[in-house]
């Protein structure tokens, strides 16, 4: 054969082998790592498979509910703070808990003294969680979101965090009632800050009176914990979005000494899943 016969069946021989398609598959995500977006439905399944779903919990002051009750939702959780305690969050998770939001400051100046401890306890357990802030009307915005941001840790794997917001008629200290459009540019700001550090927007918790007042709801890109312990939310805030709602302040979970608040997220477990960064 000619050496240009040869040149060229080489060159032919490269190009064939540049086509090919490799037949290695791509490394698996490290056990216990979230698997990401992509995901097959053999993943969706072990992962869903994890989930105690529909969970029903004791209650000191039971509401006897019409209509659509709290456990017909699926995916049920907690929030606390101090006065919760010590928590056994493994008996928790195992009794049907999928979230815990935890306090972890209020106002500018005070820290919850047990956040360290239920941040670590609930994160070893597997319980995914986030931390919430309880806003005071008697400073900036902007200075609360500096003292919670000083006493929560970036973590990916956290679930957005919460801004509470309520009338605080009770305070010793702080008893303002801003107006309506006062309180939402604090809450717009304070939401803001935390997005730009955390890399994702906040909830934000409320109660009946406070959106009524306040029409806290016009917040334009910002999910909604409605507190609504008497009727569904459908009922308390008509025509209101929802992401969580709480259902009751006097809730009994294994692993809690007392009452606890219980919370239902508002969809099924696939897209609780998806929306907590789970898959």
């Amino acid at each position: 054969m000619s050496r240009l016969w040869l040149l060229i069946a080489a060159v032919l021989m490269l190009a064939s082998c540049g086509s090919r398609t490799s037949s290695v598959a791509p490394p698996s995500p490290p056990i216990g790592q979230p698997v990401q977006p992509g995901e097959t439905a053999a993943s969706l399944a072990v992962a869903r498979a994890r989930l105690i779903t529909h969970p029903k919990f004791g209650d000191s002051d039971p509401h006897p509910w019409d209509g659509r009750t709290p456990w017909s939702y699926p995916i049920h959780g907690i929030d606390v703070s101090r006065w919760q305690g010590d928590i056994d969050w493994h008996r928790a998770k195992a009794a049907g808990i999928s979230f815990a939001y935890l306090k972890a400051t209020e106002g500018g100046d005070l820290a919850d003294p047990k956040f360290r401890d239920h941040w670590r306890g609930a994160r070893r357990a597997g319980v995914k969680r986030g931390a919430y802030h309880y806003f005071y009307f008697c400073r900036p915005a902007a200075e609360q979101a500096r003292w919670f941001i000083r006493h929560v840790p970036r973590d990916s794997a956290a679930l957005p965090h919460v801004l509470d917001m309520e009338w605080t008629p009770h305070s010793r200290t702080c008893t303002k009632r801003p107006s309506g459009s006062k309180i939402r540019a604090e809450a717009d700001r304070f939401l803001d800050i935390l997005e730009a550090h955390y890399g994702r927007r906040p909830v934000l918790y409320t109660t009946v009176d406070f959106y009524r007042d306040t029409g806290i709801g016009r917040l334009r890109g910002t999910e909604f914990w409605l507190r609504s312990v008497a009727d569904h939310p459908h009922v308390t805030y008509p025509g209101a979005l929802w992401r969580f709602w709480q259902y009751t302040g006097t809730g009994r979970v294994p692993g809690i000494e007392g009452n606890v608040d219980l919370n239902v997220f508002g969809g099924g477990p696939e897209r609780w899943l998806r929306w907590s960064g789970q898959i």
